[in-house]
């Protein structure tokens, strides 16, 4: 006898009947022997088909109501994960008419580099005009651009283009020990979470982002600021010195993920990957 389904092709020993599975997915029991190996496919066809005609249903394809003449980001943008892990905040996009007035209705999809993956892929903008996905990065380090496009009413497409960074192992790393050490002073943004000591510096601190100063010190330069304070390059005696605490390999993780953070990118921010 077989037994048979959307997702599941068994046998039993007797039994006829059609059954339910606590999931909601449909089988089919047959307990009579075809004679016919053409039959048995018509018929495990015909079943398949019915079984799994519910499914079709609900596959149908989102259906736009309304296009609009350009898609602009609202948030989201150069966010930073480890490989292959999802990105701290989603990424909110916005289709807008010629006035720049929202539009609700309008298909936007998503696309990248193989690796990335969108939640959801697509989807019709909000009353706000708004779509929100989420977004997992791919399993290489560097940076990831996202497409979001839109076709507007001449049926063509409009794009957003949009980098994300994947943090390799050691930038990872570097990630954590800034979080640590440096981020209450680096980042002029305060949150819930920790509050910023920017405004209270008489000189204030390059965030790590800031990459027309950054790019232009050397790692080895880096590496003595850090280690030995800002004098130690005629810098701003308001940076410490992290010698005894952090370690040389502490010290080179922290430079790498300065790198890969950098806006614009420096020579060490890896490579950008992009939809073929």
């Amino acid at each position: 006898m077989i037994r048979f389904g959307c997702t599941h092709v068994g046998i039993a020993a007797r039994g006829c009947r059609a059954e339910r599975f606590r999931d909601g997915k449909c089988a089919v029991m047959l307990s009579r022997p075809m004679r016919s190996g053409f039959g048995v496919l018509a018929l495990l066809t015909t079943v398949f088909v019915s079984a799994c005609s519910h499914q079709s249903a609900n596959s149908t394809a989102l259906k736009p109501t309304a296009s609009g003449a350009a898609i602009v980001e609202s948030s989201g943008g150069k966010q930073s994960a480890q490989t292959g892990s999802p990105l701290p905040q989603p990424i909110v996009v916005q289709v807008n008419d010629e006035q720049g007035t929202a539009v609700p209705g309008a298909l936007v999809e998503f696309s990248a580099a193989p690796g990335v993956t969108f939640d959801p892929a697509s989807a019709l903008t909000d009353s706000s005009g708004q779509v929100t996905t989420s977004v997992s990065l791919g399993g290489t380090a560097g940076r990831y651009r996202i497409v979001a496009s839109t076709s507007i009413k001449s049926h063509q497409k409009v794009e957003l283009k949009i980098e994300e960074i994947a943090l390799g192992y050691q930038q990872t790393l570097g990630r954590r020990l800034n979080d640590q050490y440096c981020e209450r002073c680096h980042n002029p943004e305060s949150t819930v979470e920790r509050v910023s000591n920017y405004d209270n510096l008489e000189i204030k601190p390059h965030p790590f982002t800031e990459g027309d100063t950054l790019n232009r010190i050397s790692d080895a330069d880096l590496a003595a600021i850090i280690s030995h304070g800002g004098t130690a390059l005629n810098k701003s005696a308001l940076m410490p010195a992290w010698g005894n605490t952090l370690s040389k390999s502490d010290v080179q993780a922290l430079i790498s993920y300065i790198r890969a953070v950098s806006d614009p990118p420096s020579s060490g921010a890896g490579p950008i990957y992009a939809k073929d």
